[in-house]
């Protein structure tokens, strides 16, 4: 894992390196780059994966205490590391929050391809039960602390409703280590949560028409958290965009369903573009 000093403080990202077609995937909240450990095992062979641990709860050092750490401003850190790394033509990929959407339409310079999978659309902010309940407990004192108690996170207002095939508990010990013992990480995730503001993220979607490139929506037909139908819109709004939906998964389909999600993006990703 390397690591990276950007305006809101040091990142972690992974880096398989190489010389093929450059994926970026970003993860969702009180999760870590490990969220696309299968997907990357699979496209690592023909694409340069990278995938940042951004602070939304699993990063393991705290921002500045000044980072601007609200959807815009994680569309902008993720801007900020595409530019440091000299990244061009990126096939960005999000699963759960919808940050992408923003980075995109704001800061799609570098941007080539877009892949939304199961993620934040419209007025979808918090998402269903889990993230009604998450940022409940975010606000509250020793709110998170129930989490270290493995059986509560395969309920459904916690980890059960996003992912269909229970989640590894050295996973999630993993991805909540570090919201359940520092207080600065704490922090920065109640920043993110007190500034995230459901029309900004509608109004992006919305725009999503300006998106003239290459798009790709992939959905759980079976999702719980993220509305199906809201794949099905967000692939109408896209002007180059199309729609492949998944069976058999929730929400995070890296890891209920990664070498069809790894399929997917392959294929989308070595599609030849329209003239």
């Amino acid at each position: 894992m390397a690591e990276i000093d950007l305006s809101a403080g040091p990142v972690d990202y992974e880096d398989t390196g190489g010389d093929g077609p450059v994926v970026v995937l970003l993860h969702g909240l009180a999760m870590d780059a490990s969220l696309w450990r299968d997907v990357i095992a699979d496209l690592r062979a023909d694409h340069r994966c990278i995938a940042p641990t951004l602070p939304f709860g699993a990063h393991r050092v705290p921002m500045r205490r000044d980072a601007g750490l609200s959807l815009d401003g994680h569309a902008r850190l993720v801007a900020e590391l595409l530019e440091r790394l000299d990244l061009r033509d990126v096939t960005l990929v999000q699963n759960d929050l919808g940050y992408a959407q923003i980075t995109a339409l704001e800061h799609g310079e570098r941007i080539g391809r877009l892949v939304l999978a199961s993620c934040e659309a419209f007025d979808n902010l918090p998402p269903g039960l889990p993230g009604r309940v998450s940022g409940v407990a975010l606000r509250m004192p020793g709110g998170v602390q129930p989490l270290r108690i493995r059986a509560l996170r395969r309920l459904p207002l916690t980890f059960g409703w996003m992912a269909k095939h229970p989640i590894p508990h050295e996973v999630t010990d993993a991805w909540l280590r570090p919201l359940l013992t520092d207080r600065a990480i704490r922090r920065d995730v109640r920043k993110y949560v007190a500034a995230a503001r459901p029309a900004e993220l509608a109004a992006a979607s919305e725009r999503l028409t300006e998106f003239d490139r290459p798009a790709l929506v992939v959905w759980a037909t079976e999702d719980r958290v993220m509305p199906p139908e809201h794949g099905r819109r967000l692939a109408e709004l896209l002007p180059q965009g199309r729609l492949v939906e998944i069976a058999d998964s929730y929400t995070l389909i890296p890891l209920d369903q990664p070498a069809r999600l790894a399929g997917a993006v392959r294929a989308f990703v070595h599609e030849p573009v329209a003239a």
